[in-house]
């Protein structure tokens, strides 16, 4: 006789309680674990250690520590869940989900069972098992379109902030990315709520755990595209037991030392759309590099080294020679440079070698440090320094002209000169798409260190000297690039991933598309894609999976002061539902919309810029208004409403979204096409439903 539906659920509630326990039991077991260092330091990297290790087994209430189960065809039974538990006797109670055995659960189906029998889904509320769901694989094909409601359920939910992980909902399509080898570079094309930063950062997640000692040397970076997006991506990570991983957008990249512990320029000044693009110009390498390697001059004069009593000669013909070969030897500038003195010295020794010396290394070094040698040397090939040449570039015509040359024409030249050049590189007032420049100038000097992998996000809006930046930090490692063709918000958006990968420099990358949106609804989505056709006419609408249509509300304001009033019905009526809500607004209305939700009594954080300034002002007006005043102010990831700035809402989501004013967005993009773009992002932030409050009148392609 079968077990009740409430037994199967007591039993599995009842190994939740004993997987518990195990986990309290691990984590007592660290904690009394006494540090025996040989030395100091080892005794204080040990005890950070064991500390940061009992951290990560401390039990989240709020959550479950598995969400599903595979039964096999061998009798075997395993729980997958976020982290690895095993008993006393050191048996899994709990496998992780990136462990090999786990894959099954994500990947098994009918067709391919993969030793599989039943697959069971659990629906979890406040961290407790209150459902659960069978899916035999043996059986029969069901008849129709047979879907998980628990898994359904789970990708539709409420969401207490913009992002969390997808753990528990990878569908097969996204898994076999998640675990592409480590030495395989991927490109991803995804629409919008297809999950594909999600993807990105469980894979990054997953290389961790399959091929940790490797990249424990070498490094993770998650590149993305504004700080607030960082903010929110960076929850993810730890909730999957992975918090040594580095973040940062490419200005903090090109801007800070290799482990982005030292700031190596400050950025205060800017540039017109127009220059910024030209600065972003793949043909700027070329430029930059012609710049570095005209430094070095072709020896005319031969070198005299008096040792001794003896004079020795190397002729202008073979120290030519040298320098030609180390011109062409591939090596970065600073490198080549270095070298120089030991071939130099090495002609000596020959000299030395045929007049019946018999020299050893030490008297070709003694040669090489030599004051002639160096000071030759350093006549020949001398140092750049990448801020002094920029500098000397961007302020004088006749420098920018002869590198330039053929390259760039006159005009091109004539935007990128400064109108008053700074008397000093160290007085310039560098722009972000200058610290690109002088991050290409650097690697042309040395090269960087090369991470072991790089998820690099929303990389089509990335201009081909900010991939090169990326890129170059993953020479000898593998990539993780998402984006979506039809979200390029940049005049320089990417034509194609195939161009995008060569500035990278993994040309080799497996392109994969993911078409299938999880987490927009059809409402929203067909919606939205009434500018594909304007704004990417190659790409297909994506398909949405939901069983939810979700809400779709067009609110045309009778006035510009009427539209703030809908607003605040707007967010006042999604308020009284479940989950998180973004008022995207156009960039020069943000101050005004915290305004207006501050004088409502509407508690909100602020995205983007002006975020630290007005909640500030919000935070000081609510104290003198408030009866009582919290000790602390609130987290603004806690807080339920945020005010995004457009520019801004890339790479976010919320389950309810209000976009004020679609057209001004659309026009405060420098054309046409980027505007449309700029507004498909926009519009396609929304989870559960989407409200339009415009006055103006809605671009003709949404009309």
């Amino acid at each position: 006789m079968s077990a009740s539906v409430d037994d199967v659920l007591g039993s599995e509630q009842e190994y939740l309680a004993r997987a518990r326990t195990d986990l309290e039991a691990m984590r007592q077991q660290v904690l009394s674990l006494e540090v025996q260092g040989g030395d100091e330091v080892s005794a204080e990297y040990l005890s950070a250690a064991l500390w940061h290790r009992a951290q990560a087994l401390i039990d989240d209430p709020g959550t479950t520590l598995f969400f599903g189960r595979t039964d096999h065809d061998n009798g075997n039974r395993w729980y997958i869940g976020r982290r690895h538990v095993a008993d006393a006797k050191g048996d899994p109670v709990v496998i992780d989900w990136r462990a090999e055995v786990s894959k099954a659960f994500y990947q098994a189906s009918r067709n391919d069972r993969m030793g599989v029998l039943k697959r069971r889904r659990f629906g979890i509320e406040r961290g407790e098992i209150t459902a659960y769901e069978d899916e035999q694989l043996t059986d029969p094909a069901p008849a129709g379109d047979a879907k998980s409601q628990i898994l359904a359920h789970e990708i539709e939910r409420p969401r207490a902030g913009p992002m969390r992980d997808i753990v528990a909902t990878i569908q097969p399509e996204q898994d076999v990315i998640v675990r592409a080898d480590v030495d395989t570079s991927v490109c991803i094309q995804g629409a919008p709520g297809t999950g594909k930063t999600a993807v990105g950062l469980h894979r990054a997640a997953w290389l961790l755990y399959a091929f940790r000692e490797r990249l424990a040397r070498t490094g993770v970076l998650v590149v993305g595209p504004n700080e607030s997006f960082l903010e929110h991506v960076n929850a993810v990570l730890p909730s999957l037991g992975e918090a040594q991983v580095r973040h940062a957008t490419v200005e903090q990249l090109v801007i800070t030392s290799p482990g982005g512990a030292e700031t190596l320029l400050t950025v205060r000044g800017s540039d017109t759309p127009a220059v910024t693009g030209l600065k972003g110009d793949a043909r700027m390498a070329e430029v930059l590099r012609r710049a570095v390697w005209s430094s070095v001059t072709t020896p005319t004069e031969p070198m005299m080294l008096p040792r001794g009593s003896r004079r020795w000669r190397v002729p202008a013909y073979q120290l030519a020679g040298i320098v030609d070969e180390l011109r062409n030897r591939g090596v970065r500038y600073a490198a080549a440079k270095d070298m120089l003195p030991q071939r130099i010295a090495h002609a000596v020794l020959v000299l030395m070698e045929e007049a019946g010396d018999s020299p050893d290394d030490r008297v070709q070094d003694a040669v090489a440090r030599s004051r002639e040698v160096k000071r030759y040397a350093d006549a020949v090939w001398p140092a750049v320094d990448p801020k002094k040449l920029l500098h000397k570039l961007l302020s004088d015509p006749e420098v920018l002209a002869r590198h330039a040359g053929g390259i760039l024409d006159a005009d091109e030249q004539k935007m990128l000169l400064w109108e008053k050049p700074p008397r000093t590189a160290g007085s310039a007032r560098w722009s972000p798409a200058d610290a690109v420049l002088l991050d290409e100038l650097t690697d042309l000097t040395r090269r960087p260190a090369s991470m072991g992998h790089v998820v690099l996000d929303e990389a089509q809006d990335l201009s081909p000297m900010q991939l090169r930046a990326v890129g170059r930090r993953c020479t000898a490692g593998s990539m993780t690039v998402l984006g979506d063709i039809a979200q390029g918000t940049t005049p320089w958006a990417t034509p194609s991933w195939e161009v995008t990968l060569e500035h990278l420099g993994h040309s080799g990358a497996v392109i994969d598309e993911l078409d299938r949106g999880f987490r927009v609804p059809d409402a929203v989505i067909r919606y939205a894609a009434r500018l594909l056709p304007s704004i990417a006419p190659g790409l297909n609408a994506p398909t949405s999976v939901r069983d939810s249509p979700g809400s779709l509300r067009l609110v045309t304001s009778a006035s510009a002061e009427d539209r703030w009033a809908d607003v605040e019905s707007a967010v006042r009526r999604d308020l009284a539902e479940l989950g998180s809500i973004g008022l995207i607004v156009p960039d020069s209305l943000v101050p005004e919309a915290a305004r207006r939700l501050r004088e409502a009594g509407i508690e909100h954080a602020v995205l983007g810029q002006h975020g630290a300034e007005l909640d500030s002002a919000a935070t000081e007006n609510a104290t003198e208004n408030a009866t009582t005043v919290d000790d602390e102010t609130p987290d603004p990831l806690s807080l339920r409403v945020s005010v995004v700035p457009a520019t801004t809402a890339k790479g976010l989501e919320y389950d309810w979204v209000i976009v004020l004013e679609p057209t001004t967005i659309a026009a405060e993009e420098p054309d046409e096409r980027t505007g449309l773009r700029r507004l498909y992002v926009v519009l396609t932030r929304a989870v559960t439903g989407l409200t339009v409050v415009h006055h103006e009148p809605l671009p003709a392609v949404l009309a």
